[in-house]
């Protein structure tokens, strides 16, 4: 069992503990359709955050948004949930400090003490565009990019840190742990989640006193093992095993994985759902690489005027893309051409998503695909359909799951991104609806619920996720979209 399926709820509490029952929370809705006064309506929902003075971090600029955007929410639960979930990150999971005169933060998961790669940079990645009007939301940021240079340079092949070299209940996987380190799985986008974060950041800011040599060093890591795991020159200095009754928490032959065919593309031990993947290379995140990739390069030559590294970037980018063109499209019999979610480049694939980010469905909303890609719609259309293994539908409504919870369970996230990947006015407003309608009245977003069942859950502090649809609505709302959250 992994770390992160410890926590399934049945009937769960929220994180600050408020729970309404089922029937009084049909009862509000009702109220709230047939026009019962708006403030009366909100006055029944109280602030699930920690108390001012225990909030790990704070922002004047952040809570003017908050209350700007609640103030334009008219469906009083929608208003709540966005205030309890757009600074979960900021609230509860932030340890910012300064460390020999730099900043330095910390920011765990959430129900576990540990700082994912992954998940700290998308956690504090909406309040990127904070950081121009409040400086400690900037210095916050730069101290999530020195963590993650350090980080990286402590090993590139984990996917989750210890704040110290405390070690973990990993420690004695069959791999090179370091008591630095939480978990050892070789995640592909655990390195390109950081460039993300530090590329939008120095955009939006021009900052560049993040980028020194040790932050140089550490993108070199990120490119050799790139390299490495393209597994041209022998399977690479990567194993991991795991004593397990899991399947997808350990990997088989000898801890190197399925066989590939070295045709250009990246191994991905395991994917975003920290769960192993069937073919090595799981395209989602071989084109994620891609677009991290050229970000690097365009970081090298504009910040560092490192020429030979940023070429080096950009032609490992072109070979990726052109080995995802040759062997990452599919031709799917109802679909037409798809993107696969893994092969292994001897034409084995694989037709599925799994509702971790990055996911097939996610791909516009992190930069790698235009949303109007005739293959990318296609191949929403099928990760959207029963075409898809894990998709679920159900009583209480429908989604994209996977193998780390098991079947029946609809991840929020998976319907967050559908929400972020689509125009269509109906559509937008169908996932909101559906993601105001599943919290289990806790006010707060979940890893997975049942399809049939909200109140069965996992996770109920799970900052990734509440971040995520903090940072929907406010997007939403910036966009000119309220009437649709409005009317649900």
């Amino acid at each position: 069992m992994t770390t992160r399926r410890k926590f399934l709820k049945n009937g769960s509490l929220s994180l600050a503990g408020l729970m309404v029952g089922q029937n009084s929370f049909a009862r509000i809705n009702r109220s709230f359709l047939d026009g019962e006064n708006a403030k009366t309506q909100i006055e029944k929902y109280i602030c699930q955050r920690p108390a001012l003075e225990k909030r790990q971090f704070t922002s004047e600029a952040v809570e003017k948004a908050i209350q700007t955007t609640k103030a334009k929410l008219k469906d009083p639960k929608l208003a709540w949930m966005f205030e309890n979930c757009f600074p979960n990150t900021l609230d509860t999971t932030c340890e910012h400090k300064i460390v020999n005169g730099k900043p330095d933060t910390f920011v765990i998961t959430g129900d576990i003490h540990a700082m994912w790669l992954r998940d700290s940079s998308a956690q504090v990645f909406p309040h990127i565009i904070f950081a121009n009007e409040d400086e400690k939301v900037k210095t916050m940021l730069v101290g999530v990019i020195n963590r993650q240079t350090q980080c990286i340079l402590i090993d590139p092949y984990a996917n989750a840190f210890n704040d110290g070299p405390i070690g973990s209940e990993w420690e004695k996987d069959r791999t090179e742990m370091k008591k630095e380190l939480h978990e050892r799985k070789w995640e592909i986008d655990s390195l390109c989640y950081p460039i993300r974060l530090a590329y939008h950041f120095w955009k939006k800011t021009g900052d560049t006193t993040p980028f020194d040599t040790n932050w140089v060093n550490a993108m070199e890591l990120v490119y050799k093992t790139f390299r490495e795991q393209q597994r041209k020159e022998g399977l690479g200095p990567y194993r991991f095993g795991r004593v397990t009754d899991r399947q997808g928490d350990t990997l088989l032959n000898d801890g190197y994985g399925s066989p590939v065919n070295p045709v250009g593309l990246i191994v991905s031990s395991f994917r975003p759902s920290d769960d192993a993947s069937l073919f090595g290379f799981l395209i989602p995140s071989n084109l994620f690489a891609v677009t991290s990739l050229q970000q690097l390069a365009e970081m090298l030559r504009e910040i560092k005027s490192n020429y030979d590294f940023a070429r080096r970037c950009d032609e490992l980018a072109n070979e990726v893309d052109a080995a995802i063109k040759k062997y990452g499209i599919v031709n799917h019999p109802d679909f037409g051409q798809v993107y696969a979610f893994e092969v292994d480049g001897f034409y084995n694939h694989v037709f599925m998503d799994d509702a971790n980010v990055p996911s097939l469905l996610a791909l516009p909303y992190l930069g790698c695909v235009d949303v109007n890609d005739p293959i990318y719609q296609n191949t929403r259309k099928l990760v959207l359909s029963s075409s898809n293994p894990y998709f679920y539908k159900g009583k209480a409504g429908e989604g994209i799951g996977g193998p780390h919870i098991g079947f029946d369970f609809i991840w929020p996230m998976s319907i967050i991104m559908r929400c972020n990947t689509t125009n269509d006015t109906e559509e937008i407003r169908y996932c909101a609806k559906m993601l105001r309608d599943t919290d289990a009245n806790t006010g707060f977003m979940h890893e997975s619920f049942h399809k049939d069942d909200p109140t069965k859950f996992t996770r109920s502090w799970f900052a990734w996720v509440n971040t995520l649809f903090g940072e929907m609505i406010y997007r939403l709302v910036k966009e000119g979209k309220t009437d649709i959250l409005n009317n649900l």
